[in-house]
């Protein structure tokens, strides 16, 4: 079966089990995540999906969320939106979809929408677009960096340079773009007005007594300026007489917003995004050990609720002031701890076939920083491990933040890789080597104490007694008509979360 054949086959065995395509109203992903809205939720058979071999796990939000993993997910959404488009529409009068919509909209209302997630995840909307080319940058930077410490190439690493730096140059543009039209803007005039924050021209301009600086107030300012643009549009639209809206909204809109930018955003942002700096510097000079303990046991929990996304801001700040944060590779910790709870799950129940199963088929993906699989389909469901998995991650997080106290920063050139992916981001302010054999010292560090905190503490005997059974029996999965199943070794479902 080729690779479009068969992502196309995925997408296929998903589609029914979410109430097929008249029951999905959104189709978009995230890194890991194919994320869908739906119109009734009562349709999705959680349990077939969850057993599916390409189904890592599943995460219910705002949307309904299928762990497939990075990559695959990627590869997976055009075709299930093809299939989508191509099934034909729901018999429903208007009456039916009124009446329905109404309810979904009254139930996601009563769930999520509180101010601060709301905010959380608009924020995360902005940043996450922005990942590939992060990713992509940040690697030919520490290629050209490589390179330069070498000797080697110099002909090429002035090209390297360029391509490398170029995205992080004008990421304010595209952060304004971004934001205008996640708050209902229009797009376009976002990225016009952040755009002046990046001008060489501001150079010559002065304001509260300084002169300006381009770039300064970075993504934070651009952030705030497109916001602004957005209220400024939207206040346009509504008293601008229609025959003049093309003409005098936009120019409006720009005028007045990038002179509140250029007078008030771009040295208040500075300020802001300064401080952030100094704090982090700060905090990890001082306190290094103590806050890494607190940031890599308490990343987890962000994880699972799909709120660590809004950190984004913040590790872009920090590169664009000093080339890597230093708070990310802290942060990979968390998905270290996990991998060792996820062995000692492995060896303390030798009799679970269908958690052994999961957990071969989720560790490599765990070993390159992709924590969801392990966490909704083993330490999650059986609770204490969870915990013990954290403690792991607080142990690598400690060991990496011992370092900064000790003068040498582990940081990374961009945002997204984790665990053994992070390697090639990775810098610092002391050489490449010392930088990678600190990191990979936390790493295992929180592979050690993971383990053994799950080993040993993991577990209660009432916990083993109801799990450390044999679970062979295949289970039937549901594929679709047509598409032959992927892997007669499906595991089972996650076990219900149990008492700790």
């Amino acid at each position: 079966m080729s690779s479009d054949d068969k992502n196309r086959a995925i997408a296929a065995a998903i589609l029914p089990l979410v109430g097929g395509a008249g029951n999905i109203s959104t189709v978009a992903h995230c890194m890991t995540r194919l994320r869908l809205g739906l119109r009734d939720r009562s349709l999705v058979q959680d349990d077939a999906l969850k057993a599916l071999p390409s189904v890592m796990g599943v995460v219910e939000d705002d949307t309904y969320q299928i762990v497939l993993g990075p990559g695959t997910v990627a590869r997976v959404t055009p075709e299930l939106e093809a299939l989508v488009a191509e099934a034909p529409g729901p018999a429903h009068s208007a009456e039916d979809l009124a009446a329905q919509g109404a309810a979904l909209k009254a139930a996601r209302k009563a769930k999520n929408a509180t101010p601060f997630k709301l905010f959380l995840r608009r924020i995360a909307n902005i940043f996450v677009p922005l990942i590939p080319a992060l990713i992509g940058c940040g690697i030919i930077a520490g290629l050209n960096g490589l390179l330069i410490n070498l000797g080697w190439l110099p002909g090429v690493t002035p090209a390297l340079a360029a391509i490398a730096s170029g995205f992080m140059a004008l990421i304010a543009v595209f952060v304004g773009y971004n934001t205008a039209k996640e708050f209902g803007g229009t797009a376009i005039l976002g990225g016009a007005v952040a755009a002046i924050i990046v001008f060489p021209g501001v150079a010559k301009i002065d304001a509260f007594g300084q002169t300006l600086s381009p770039g300064q107030g970075g993504v934070l300012g651009a952030l705030g300026a497109a916001v602004l643009a957005v209220y400024v549009e939207k206040w346009c639209r509504r008293w601008v007489p229609e025959s003049l809206d093309v003409l005098v909204t936009p120019t409006l809109t720009v005028l007045i917003s990038g002179l509140v930018t250029i007078f008030g955003l771009m040295f208040v942002a500075g300020e802001i995004s300064q401080a952030i700096g100094d704090f982090a510097d700060w905090l990890l000079a001082h306190a290094g050990a103590g806050a890494g303990l607190l940031l890599g046991g308490l990343f987890l929990p962000l994880v699972m609720l799909g709120l660590h996304q809004a950190l984004i801001p913040i590790h872009t700040t920090l590169i664009e002031q000093q080339g890597y944060t230093a708070l990310l590779p802290i942060l990979a910790m968390a998905g270290a701890g996990q991998v060792g709870a996820a062995m000692a799950v492995y060896l303390k129940l030798p009799r679970n076939g269908s958690i052994r199963r999961t957990i071969k088929s989720a560790l490599p993906a765990g070993f390159l920083g992709v924590g969801e699989p392990l966490i909704y389909g083993v330490s999650l469901p059986l609770g204490r491990p969870f915990v013990t998995a954290c403690v792991g991650g607080a142990a690598g997080g400690a060991f990496i933040g011992l370092f900064s106290m000790l003068g040498t920063s582990v940081g990374s050139t961009a945002i997204g890789p984790s665990g053994w992916a992070l390697f090639p981001l990775l810098n610092g302010n002391h050489s490449l080597g010392q930088t990678i054999a600190i990191y990979a010292g936390g790493l295992l560090v929180g592979y050690v104490v993971g383990f053994v905190a799950t080993y040993f503490w993991g577990f209660s005997q009432e916990l083993l007694t109801e799990f450390n059974v044999e679970t062979d029996t295949a289970a039937e999965v549901p594929v679709a008509a047509g598409i032959p199943a992927l892997d007669p070794t499906t595991p089972e479902p996650a076990p219900e979360p149990a008492k700790v």
